[in-house]
């Protein structure tokens, strides 16, 4: 279970990241469609497991290889952002959230 904070801090760098994806899509991801759909952030604050749906593009892999590359830098324009508002930028791990693809899948099945 979450404290309020963790929520907080949670809903705070999924805005902030999702405008980050927004304004530097074409400069750092190819001009790829890359949406934060979920973050996890530790009871410490220090860590958080951010989860994208990428969309327009075939390899996912090889997008979500190509934002873990820009890790750093995102984390510098998060830290620009929200320095004023949390003590501790936290460290950035980034996973592929397929949902998305697994509730299309389903729908095909149901479809069946």
């Amino acid at each position: 279970m979450e404290s309020m904070r963790q929520q907080k801090v949670g809903r705070l760098l999924q805005k902030e990241l999702s405008e980050i994806f927004r304004a530097n899509a074409k400069t750092l991801f190819e001009g790829r469609f890359i949406s934060v759909t979920i973050v996890r952030v530790s009871p410490d604050l220090g860590s958080a497991k951010i989860y994208l749906s990428i969309m327009v593009t075939g390899d996912k892999a090889a997008a979500l290889s190509q934002v873990k590359e820009q890790a750093p830098a995102i984390r510098r324009l998060l830290g620009n952002n929200i320095r004023r508002q949390v003590r501790v930028i936290p460290e950035l791990s980034f996973f592929i959230d397929d949902s998305l693809d697994y509730a299309e899948n389903i729908d095909n099945l149901l479809k069946k």
